[in-house]
């Protein structure tokens, strides 16, 4: 017999776990991700999860879902803008419609405008991604991560290539979308609430940029823009409708919202690579899409005929950063930083008594392993140019280090000493600036540090971690 328990599970239209049945589930995910022998069962207590995975939503946060009329685990959708470097985070409210929460300025993405096409080519992916839980990435070398699970089905069929291509923590990026600590840490409770609320999967949506006429105007010479003006199809359901997009993927194209055409009783089936069948746009969508692209059609016109200003086709810059960082390392984008050592995939995770993988085991699934290894196996996925962003799953790492390397990776890369300096302030209604940029004194910064009193503030059966890590660790001694 098993001494492997299955969680208690809530139906409400889809599965959630209650608190205390998903610390119990992902206990015994890591235990069994940390690759160790079973010889008798384990307390609830014999092992612990990182802090920063499990942190409460913030007060002021709190206070902001309910100020939006948003249950604090009703679905979330993010859209990336790259030219703009901001990402959104928009949540359903009580009407189930998404509506904006919360613009979060982007601290380093890297490569060009342009999708990701090839391993090595530094670029961080556009299109649209489905996030499953076991895409979640608690003990990432960058603090938090959420696996963006490129390459999707438009991707493969296109013959597309790459891996590990992330949205986290640690302010530094190679072909991935980087957040402050601070940031990604809010992003991460957002989403597991809204597992744990019952969503199935989010979708992240990114772009070259916010896909106005004038920035398809200033842009129009580029050769990705078939494939840019295909993604703003999707982009205009959303927009219109503020609901999320059903995506599928036929002949080699996204297809939005697509449905059975009237009077047709055959299910719709897609195949990526194959012809498109006979389909409809969802009617309650069409008419609204259909106007939208028509004025921007008249706008973009206009805008070909008064702008004179064409975009490179080519920057020449590796990526790009949002003007709230960028002012704080004089106006000039830092290179990219090697990223730490990858570790070994995960295993497989821990299923239920079907075979079928629980959502606790899915939302952390290769949370920890038992010790942290004598010496870190870097992944192949890139070869010699390893990809930008890479990271292989989460795997075992020690408790006080949460970007944990190698010594001789450290040694290459040493991080600059923290120091205070002068912060512009972005406008409250553009974006929402990490709180984490802004120095802080050393008596604070060692108060932060310490562990959090056991105040609610983390979910119980959480271990102490160090506090978030700031731009300036990172980037301070640039200027």
């Amino acid at each position: 017999m098993s001494c492997v328990e299955r969680g208690t599970v809530h139906q409400s239209g889809s599965t959630a776990l209650n608190r205390a049945s998903l610390l119990r589930a992902l206990t015994v995910s890591a235990i069994i991700a940390g690759s160790l022998a079973l010889a008798g069962c384990f307390g609830g207590d014999s092992y612990e999860l990182p802090t920063r995975a499990m942190k409460e939503l913030s007060p002021q946060m709190a206070a902001l879902l309910e100020q939006k009329n948003m249950p604090k685990d009703s679905p979330i959708l993010v859209r990336i803008f790259k030219e703009e470097s901001e990402l959104e985070v928009w949540k359903q409210d009580t009407t189930g419609r998404f509506q904006i929460l919360k613009v979060y300025p982007i601290c380093r993405w890297s490569g060009d405008l342009g999708p990701k096409v090839h391993e090595g080519d530094r670029q961080a992916p556009e299109g649209f991604y489905t996030i499953t839980p076991d895409l979640m990435q608690p003990n990432s070398n960058y603090y938090l991560a959420i696996n963006t699970g490129f390459p999707n089905a438009y991707d493969k069929a296109n013959d597309r290539h790459g891996a590990f291509l992330m949205i986290h923590g640690d302010c530094s990026s190679r072909g991935c979308y980087a957040m402050t600590d601070e940031q990604i840490g809010e992003i991460y409770s957002l989403a597991r609430e809204s597992f744990l609320g019952g969503q199935q999967s989010f979708q992240v949506q990114a772009y070259p940029f916010r896909m106005t006429p004038v920035n398809l105007a200033r842009h129009r010479t580029n050769p990705n823009m078939a494939f840019w003006r295909m993604i703003k199809e999707g982009n205009d359901h959303f927009e219109v409708s503020h609901l999320e997009p059903k995506v599928d993927v036929c002949n080699r194209h996204y297809v939005f919202d697509a449905v059975a055409p009237p009077n047709s009783s055959k299910p719709l089936v897609f195949n990526p690579t194959g012809r498109c069948p006979a389909y409809a746009v969802a009617p309650e969508i069409a008419s609204l899409a259909l106007e939208k692209e028509h004025n921007d059609e008249e706008r973009y016109a206009s805008a070909v005929k008064t702008t004179l200003f064409l975009a490179p086709i080519h920057t020449g810059l590796d990526g790009g950063m949002n003007r709230v960082f960028l002012a704080q390392v004089g106006g000039n984008i830092p290179p990219a930083r090697v990223p730490p050592p990858s570790l070994p995939p995960q295993p497989p995770a821990v299923g239920d008594n079907d075979g079928q993988p629980t959502l606790a085991s899915r939302l952390f699934g290769g949370l920890l392993a038992a010790k942290p290894t004598a010496s870190t196996q870097v992944a192949a996925t890139e070869g010699a140019t390893q990809e930008r962003g890479a990271e292989a799953g989460a795997a075992a790492k020690p408790k006080a280090a949460p970007h944990n390397e190698t010594a001789a990776a450290s040694a290459a890369k040493p991080k600059a000493p923290e120091k205070p300096s002068e912060r512009p302030k972005a406008a409250p209604q553009e974006v929402a600036a990490a709180p984490a940029a802004k120095a802080k004194p050393a008596v604070q910064q060692e108060a932060n540090a310490a562990p959090p009193p056991a105040t609610g503030s983390v979910i119980k059966g959480a271990q102490p971690a160090p506090a978030a890590g700031s731009f300036d660790s990172r980037w301070g001694g640039l200027q």
